[in-house]
C-alpha cells in the first residue's frame, strides 16, 4: 500500500466512526423523546360525561371514578370492546363470550362511589379505537353534549386525540386524560417489553390515522 493510500485510509476510518457515532446518538435521542411525545393530556373542564375507553383494566375506571367524584361530569360511560374470534371460541365451549370488561369496570366504578344510575354502557360493540371514538361521538351528539372526557393510558393518549380529530372533526369536543397511576416509562420505554410494545403499536397506529386508516384494525382497542 502506498503512503498516500495509507494516509487517506487514516482519515476515512475516523470519519466513518464519527458519522456512525452521530447517527447512533441521534437515534438514541429520538427514541428517548418519542415516549414523551406520545403522552398528552388536556386541561379539565366540565363535560357531559367521562368515558372509560377499553383496555388497561382497572386503572382507567379508577381514574374515571375520581373525575366523577370531583364533579367534572354527571355520568360515566363504558365502551364495549369486542373480540369476535375470542367470543366465537368461548361460544363453542358454552361459555359467556362478552361483557367481561365492561362488567368489571362497572363494578370498580360502583366500589369507588359512582352510583349505578350514573353508569352507562354504550350499546355498540367496537373493534378498534376509531370505532370506539365514533360510538362515543354519536352518543354524545344524540344527547346534545358538547364535550366528553376520555380516559385512556399514557402511550395511547396522543392517538386517541388524533383519532377523535380525524373521525369526529369539528363535532363535539374532547378532553383526553390518563390515570395518575399509569406506570408507562416515557423516558425509558425500551427497557421493558410492555412499554416497548406499546410504543411500537402507538407509532404504527398514528401513522395509520394520519394516512386515513388504510389498515383496518380488527382487534379490541387498547
Amino acid at each position: 500500500m502506498s503512503r498516500r493510500h495509507g494516509a487517506s485510509r487514516r482519515w476515512w476510518v475516523p470519519a466513518v466512526l464519527l458519522a456512525l457515532a452521530l447517527a447512533s446518538a441521534s437515534i438514541a435521542v429520538a427514541a428517548h423523546q418519542v415516549g414523551y411525545w406520545l403522552v398528552v393530556e388536556d386541561p379539565l373542564r366540565r363535560a357531559a360525561t367521562v368515558v372509560v375507553l377499553g383496555g388497561d383494566f382497572p386503572f382507567r375506571a379508577v381514574e374515571a371514578a375520581d373525575l366523577y367524584r370531583r364533579g367534572w361530569a354527571p355520568e360515566v360511560w363504558l365502551t364495549r370492546p369486542g373480540n369476535p374470534e375470542q367470543e366465537a371460541a368461548l361460544a363453542r365451549l358454552g361459555l359467556p363470550g362478552s361483557g367481561g370488561e365492561e362488567r368489571g369496570n362497572a363494578a370498580v366504578l360502583e366500589r369507588l362511589g359512582v352510583p349505578a344510575g350514573a353508569i352507562r354502557v354504550l350499546p355498540a360493540r367496537v373493534l378498534n379505537t376509531a370505532q370506539e371514538v365514533g360510538a362515543v361521538a354519536r352518543e354524545l351528539t344524540g344527547q346534545g353534549g358538547t364535550v366528553a372526557i376520555l380516559v385512556t393510558s399514557k402511550p395511547h393518549s396522543r392517538r386517541v386525540r388524533s383519532t377523535w380529530r380525524a373521525v369526529v372533526g369539528s363535532g363535539p369536543g374532547v378532553i383526553v386524560r390518563y390515570p395518575a397511576a399509569d406506570a408507562f416509562d416515557a423516558g425509558g420505554w425500551w427497557h421493558n417489553t410492555r412499554d416497548a410494545l406499546a410504543v411500537s403499536r402507538e407509532v404504527f397506529g398514528l401513522v395509520n390515522v394520519w394516512a386515513g386508516f388504510p389498515v383496518r384494525v380488527d382487534r379490541p382497542p387498547g
